[in-house]
């Protein structure tokens, strides 16, 4: 028995995921909406974005149930006890990473979301599964509230934002990561220019696609 599988935990994680999938036919229609090329814009543009997002304010956008699981495991395989997250939404993948740190002993989750409504409801969530003691949800542009009171040492970051900042909000990590840590990026397929940063030989990863979801890297020393 470990704490994603205790009933707490699980019951609001298996809840989380069906509220997901019903609620699948919101994102349909507003992506309806938007050419694939618009999209693609959006996605890529630093600003413009945030105007989708907000329209997806309902959407969970969550990481799949075996993304949470490879969360769950990378952050237990290298004990991480610091770890940053762009991107709550509902707190799916919060909820894996904060399970973690309760397996590995304690620590510290720092997440953030820009959307007040989604930060609420992770909050919940988080509370629900008990979980909550050991995250703090920092609500607002990212590249504001990242730049002030991180651990000096970070052990694992995921990426799950919007996907034109990954290299930005790379930057304001970097130099905490410690040897060995790692860096998952969910969806990366709209955002080459961290793709190319993370995978280049020279910029201190070793980086992998993992499946058809993540870029897995991790920090050399």
């Amino acid at each position: 028995m470990n704490t994603l599988t205790q009933s707490h935990v699980s019951t609001v994680l298996g809840r989380l995921f069906r509220e997901a999938e019903a609620s699948l036919p919101i994102l349909q229609r507003v992506v309806a909406g938007v050419s694939e090329a618009e999209q693609d814009r959006l996605m890529r543009s630093k600003t413009d974005y945030i105007d989708l997002y907000s329209r997806l304010k309902d959407v969970a956008l969550p990481v799949s149930e075996s993304a949470g699981k490879l969360l769950y495991m990378l952050a237990r395989a290298n004990g991480a006890q610091r770890i940053v997250e762009f991107g709550t939404s509902f707190g799916i993948s919060a909820l894996h990473l904060a399970a973690a740190l309760r397996d590995n002993g304690g620590g510290r989750l720092i997440t953030c979301e820009f959307e007040p409504s989604k930060v609420a409801r992770a909050r919940q969530n988080l509370a629900d599964g008990g979980l909550l003691d050991l995250v703090e949800i920092r609500e607002g542009d990212a590249l504001q509230t990242l730049q002030h009171d991180l651990p000096d040492s970070i052990d694992l970051v995921f990426l799950d934002g919007a996907k034109s900042l990954y290299a930005d909000v790379l930057n304001l990590l970097e130099s905490r990561l410690r040897p060995g840590a790692f860096v998952i990026a969910d969806n990366t397929d709209h955002c080459p220019d961290y793709l190319a940063r993370v995978r280049s030989p020279n910029a201190g990863y070793l980086s992998v696609p993992f499946g058809d979801e993540v870029e897995l890297s991790m920090r050399l020393g």
